[in-house]
C-alpha cells in the first residue's frame, strides 16, 4: 500500500512537472540573447549592448529616460524576463503596451526623434531598508502611478545584486506581476487600457543626475505568449 503511495505521489509530482514545461514552452522569445534584431532604441542616448545573452543597459549622463523597444506590438500576452540591476543606485522599468508621441521643439533636442515613449510601466527598483516598489505600475509619460496609492506598499521580494524573475499578464485591462513568484499587482485600468490597449514592449534605462554613474541594467531570457 505503502509503494502504491509513492508511486502515485511521483506519477502526480511528474504531471505537474509536464505540465509547468508545457506552459513555459508556449512563451516564444523575442531577444535571441546575440543581437538587437527586432528591437530599436526609440528615446535617450543611454548605450545598450548584447552580454553573454543579456541585453545591458548603460547610462549616458544628460540623456533623458531611453528605452529599448520591440518592433513587435502586443495587445494580450503573458511576458517573462529576469533582470538584474549591476547598480543599485539605478532605477528602471519596463514599458509594455507603450506608444510614442509628437515631441515639442525641446524634447527633439534630446534625441528623441522616434517621438516621447508613454504608456504603463512595470518598475524596477532595488530594494532598499523598507523594500520597493518593484513590480507595480507607472504610467511613463501618461499620469504617474497606475497602482493606487493605498496599494503602493514597498516589499523585499526584489533580490539585490540578483537575476529577478518577473512575469506579467496584460488581458483587456487587467494587469497582473509577479516578481520572484510573489504576486505583486493585480491592476484594472479601464481609462488606460482604452488609450493603450496595444504597443510596444520597452526596456528602461532611467536618466540620471549630473556627475551620477555611469550605471547598468540587464536583461535575459525574455520571452512572451499571446493571448487572445
Amino acid at each position: 500500500m505503502k509503494n502504491t503511495a509513492i508511486i502515485l505521489l511521483v506519477c502526480l509530482l511528474s504531471s505537474f512537472a509536464d505540465a509547468k514545461h508545457h506552459q513555459d514552452g508556449d512563451l516564444k522569445p523575442i531577444f535571441n540573447g546575440k543581437d538587437l534584431e527586432g528591437w530599436t532604441q526609440k528615446n535617450g542616448t543611454a548605450t545598450y549592448r548584447i552580454e553573454k545573452g543579456a541585453i545591458i543597459g548603460k547610462t549616458m549622463e544628460g540623456s533623458p529616460n531611453s528605452f529599448l523597444c520591440t518592433d513587435q506590438l502586443y495587445h494580450n500576452f503573458e511576458l517573462q524576463f529576469e533582470v538584474k540591476l549591476i547598480n543599485d543606485e539605478l532605477n528602471s522599468g519596463v514599458q509594455i503596451r507603450s506608444q510614442t508621441k509628437e515631441l515639442n521643439g525641446k524634447e527633439k533636442t534630446r534625441g528623441d526623434q522616434f517621438g516621447r515613449v508613454n504608456g504603463p510601466q512595470v518598475e524596477i527598483e532595488a530594494t532598499k531598508d523598507k523594500g520597493a516598489e518593484s513590480g507595480y505600475i507607472y504610467g511613463e509619460a501618461c499620469g504617474g502611478w497606475m497602482t493606487p496609492k493605498e496599494k503602493l506598499i514597498p516589499h523585499k521580494n526584489f533580490k539585490n545584486g540578483k537575476w529577478n524573475k518577473y512575469r506579467i499578464l496584460a488581458k483587456g485591462p487587467v494587469i497582473k506581476t509577479w516578481v520572484n513568484g510573489n504576486q505583486i499587482s493585480d491592476l484594472k485600468d479601464e481609462e488606460k487600457y482604452q488609450s493603450h490597449p496595444t504597443g510596444f514592449i520597452g526596456l528602461q534605462v532611467h536618466s540620471i543626475k549630473k556627475g551620477m554613474g555611469p550605471y547598468e541594467v540587464a536583461w535575459r531570457n525574455i520571452k512572451i505568449k499571446e493571448l487572445k
